[in-house]
């Protein structure tokens, strides 16, 4: 049996409705980390974004740029999550995406991080930072090592996302909002026409919401317009709460979104 690219362990994982849950790693330690993606994983989760930290992460709400602090705080590098990503995946095949800024990537040097990403086991990698007319020297050496470089669109994005969902791989992180990342009681973004715009001139591209998802009941919502759901700052937000004791109570969540987008 042939050895499956990041890009195709990503796009089989939309199979069925996919929930793709986001970690800061590092808060609030690694050991922690380990065993919050175990537990995402063994409850039902499709891909795990895992976020390195930086410190000036401009998408982030208050929430997730807290996770950041507390991780720099532990003064975790990125080498120590590449180190925690190669002792995941002598365990688990879940699909595992890299979400940070281009800075981070920049500073440890392009090709070297994608390289080592690669070889760690990572599927992914989403730059939220990096807009599409920038984007080429990341695509093309994540094309080398086959990575899948995930694109977003945002609702500003209107005439651009015909042009982003042509030329994107992997799935298409759909950002709900205008704004930064964070818990949200109402999303009224026409997200309906702006996928319809995405499947016009990409049928078999996989899209995934974001931003704002707490609730299943939400999550059942996003999920009758897209493939996929992604949660973070509400996962991230029980974390900060339950610390080391965050696994047991993410299991039961997890379970809890499964069951509602399925």
């Amino acid at each position: 049996m042939t050895k499956q690219t990041g890009l195709q362990r990503i796009q089989n994982a939309f199979q069925h409705k996919a929930f793709i849950p986001f970690v800061t790693c590092g808060d609030p330690d690694l050991a922690t980390t380990k065993a919050i993606i175990h537990t995402l994983a063994k409850n039902g989760a499709d891909i795990i974004e895992l976020g390195i930290p930086f410190s000036d992460p401009t998408a982030e709400g208050p929430v997730i740029q807290a996770a950041n602090l507390r991780a720099l705080k532990n003064q975790v590098t990125t080498d120590d999550i590449f180190e925690l990503v190669a002792q995941l995946r002598q365990e688990l095949t879940v699909p595992l995406v890299i979400m940070t800024y281009a800075n981070v990537v920049f500073s440890y040097g392009t090709e070297r991080f994608i390289q080592k990403a690669q070889a760690v086991g990572i599927d992914g990698l989403i730059l939220p930072d990096v807009p599409y007319e920038e984007k080429e020297e990341f695509q093309q050496v994540c094309q080398q090592y086959q990575l899948a470089f995930i694109s977003l669109i945002a609702p500003t994005s209107k005439e651009r996302i015909e042009k982003i969902a042509k030329e994107a791989n992997g799935f298409l992180y759909c950002v709900s909002s205008l704004g930064v990342t964070g818990v949200r009681s109402q999303i009224n973004t026409d997200l309906a026409s702006m996928i319809d715009a995405v499947r016009k001139v990409n049928p078999t591209l996989p899209v995934a919401i974001g931003f704002g998802i707490a609730t299943s009941e939400q999550a059942k919502k996003m999920s009758q317009l897209a493939d996929g759901v992604i949660i973070g700052s509400a996962i991230v937000q029980q974390i900060a709460k339950y610390q080391q004791q965050a696994p047991q109570v993410l299991a039961q969540y997890a379970k809890e979104i499964c069951q509602a987008i399925r």
